[in-house]
């Protein structure tokens, strides 16, 4: 599946008392990810939610910081889906400050399909599996 790039920057708030993006706001990065890859391939998450009522549930993140983003960077983040089956997809992000290419973080992100209703494990309806690349 095709990696995709997209660019956040980081707000005053998101910045603790050292002056440094504060951990878990890369966890909403990386959701801003997904939702400009899904539209890139094409895939309305909203319209599968509503009207299939399937979510996309995250179970699992692995985050690696190695250098500060400051207020004010712009951060450049790659998503690339790296397995994508019936049942979960799972995704990588690299993180760099777009003026230098500093690389600040990487990660990976695992996600099951549930059913919206009772939150247990679906298999992905068939009329997404192409999107998703799924075989």
């Amino acid at each position: 599946m095709p990696e995709f790039e997209t660019r956040v920057r980081v707000r005053y708030a998101e910045t603790d008392q050292m002056g440094v993006v504060y951990h878990a706001n890369y966890l909403v990065w990386m959701e801003v990810a997904r939702v400009d890859w899904c539209r890139e391939i094409g895939f309305d998450y909203r319209h599968m939610e509503a009207v299939d009522g399937v979510v996309i549930a995250v179970v699992e993140v692995t985050c690696r910081y190695l250098y500060p983003a400051r207020f004010d960077d712009e951060i450049a983040i790659r998503i690339e889906a790296i397995e994508s089956t019936s049942k979960l997809l799972k995704f990588r992000y690299d993180m760099r400050r777009a003026s230098d290419g500093r690389e600040i973080c990487t990660a990976e992100s695992m996600h099951l399909y549930l059913s919206k209703d009772r939150f247990r494990p679906i298999r992905l309806p068939e009329k997404y599996r192409a999107a998703f690349g799924v075989k």
